[in-house]
């Protein structure tokens, strides 16, 4: 194995891998199958990896890993994801998730966490402070089955920074698989009810939502995953292929775009969940007709996980998952769910009926109230998006404010055949004046991350570019 570490640097020890507990709880949930057999977590153009090879690569990585409080796991290959995660975990260390491998989000978390250290599986350019790197063949070790303490800090994640600053969001294996039990209930019907479901994602695993879908489920349900994270159209109709049976996509509602627009031909499908953005109506509707298959589209975030689901295509109202409150409030929403130590609240405008289903009705950060008329972000990039010619586009509020105190509303657009007059001549026939983004500029592309979403910094530093 390459390190650019000394494994003896930190000063902290680890707790030793099975330390007793009356709290342990197995690493795999129902490893073995009806035959005695260890059922596959894994597969890809390299074969099969069932959960015994897994548990003793674990094993052997554990076994190596630097004295150290956190781990920053960097891993691509999401196979190589959940051996590192796992292994640390083992180890007592926690995962830390952060938004992208960019070096500055790197060295932010490093700097928050300095008893820690970077485990990848890739050759970075530049290298990452003491950056271990996992060697092409896993080392594999024989002995007892793993397990966790179900209070033992696992993961903290970190928000997309959409809004501000990341914000860090620790996670225990204990509400990890109380969160998992619920997401297996919300997807049972388009599980296998007679063996191992392939799942193939397009989301990093450092995601939260990549994390529930493609890391978590794979451990404690009968999941099997894609060891790669494909992203364009045709790579994901390649990794859907080295399924053994329809499999589960998982994806986003940007990638799922390119999907249907590119007409590649995918294998039949036990179904596509998508979430990280809102889902489309339409997108969803025409999804369903090109594949044959359900699109169930999740709701959650990195501080909730998910607690509510729907069937885009065919309904507007979200059906919380079991145990799940969601109570309005004055400046949002509170999330009562039984994965969560506390409620949690949501910057989200949610409008509940009697059954407790509800509707998302904004944030409270997108709602815009000028010359005494009222508008929100996300409406008005609705309408922008509608306009014939407009193939991405985003409207936004700028931190900078006018003479009179009023922050300004912009826009940036992807419309190759169109200019920016005309695009704003469209937007008048809809939308009050007040509100009419200025500045609009016309951009090649939109600043997305891994998950399609545009955090606000990158937008405002692409507009100021343009200027």
């Amino acid at each position: 194995m390459s390190a650019v570490i000394d494994p003896s640097q930190d000063g902290h020890a680890s707790s030793p891998i099975g330390e007793a507990s009356p709290r342990l709880r197995p690493l795999l949930a129902g490893t073995p199958l009806a035959d005695g057999a260890s059922r596959t977590l894994a597969f890809g153009p390299s074969g099969a990896v069932e959960c015994a090879r897994f548990e003793r690569e674990v094993r052997a990585l554990a076994a190596r890993l630097p004295q150290a409080r956190f781990a920053v796991n960097l891993c691509e290959n999401r196979y190589r994801f959940l051996v590192a995660l796992c292994a640390a975990a083992v180890r007592g260390q926690v995962n830390l998730l952060p938004s992208s491998r960019a070096p500055a989000t790197v060295d932010e978390v490093l700097g928050r966490y300095p008893d820690s250290y970077c485990i990848g599986d890739l050759d970075l350019a530049p290298l990452p402070p003491r950056y271990l790197r996992m060697d092409e063949t896993l080392d594999q070790l024989d002995g007892a089955p793993l397990a966790v303490d179900d209070a033992a800090l696992v993961a903290i994640g970190f928000t997309s920074g959409s809004t501000g600053q990341p914000k860090p969001n620790p996670k225990t294996w204990g509400a990890f698989r109380t969160s998992t039990a619920q997401n297996l209930a919300a997807l049972h019907d388009l599980l296998r009810a007679d063996g191992v479901t392939e799942v193939v994602a397009t989301v990093p695993p450092q995601h939260m939502y990549g994390m529930e879908m493609s890391v978590m489920l794979p451990l404690l349900g009968a999941i099997a995953v894609h060891a790669q994270r494909p992203f364009f159209p045709g790579d994901v109709a390649r990794a859907l292929a080295d399924a053994s049976a329809p499999p589960l996509l998982v994806t986003t509602p940007v990638h799922l775009r390119a999907l249907v627009e590119s007409r590649v031909e995918l294998p039949a499908l036990a179904g596509i969940v998508s979430a990280t953005a809102p889902l489309p109506q339409e997108l969803a509707l025409e999804a369903e007709q090109r594949y044959g298959c359900e699109v169930r589209e999740v709701f959650g975030s990195t501080e909730t996980c998910v607690f509510a689901r729907r069937r885009t295509a065919h309904e507007q109202a979200w059906t919380p998952l079991p145990g799940v409150r969601v109570c309005p409030q004055p400046d949002g929403t509170a999330i009562h769910a039984p994965h969560l130590p506390e409620p949690v609240a949501l910057a989200d405008l949610m409008e509940v009926e009697a059954d407790g289903r509800f509707h998302l009705r904004g944030r409270a950060a997108d709602l815009l109230e000028i010359a005494g008329k009222r508008a929100s972000l996300g409406d008005l990039t609705r309408k922008l998006l509608a306009i014939d010619g407009v193939d991405d586009g985003a409207v936004f509020q700028l931190d900078e404010a006018d003479a009179f105190g009023v922050r300004r509303i912009a826009a940036l657009v992807v419309a190759p055949g169109l200019d920016e007059a005309r695009i704003l001549a469209a937007l008048r026939r809809s939308v009050d004046p007040v509100f009419l983004p200025r500045p609009l500029r016309k951009v090649a592309a939109l600043p997305r991350n891994e998950t399609g979403k545009l955090p606000r910094h990158a937008l405002q530093a692409l507009l100021h570019a343009q200027d």
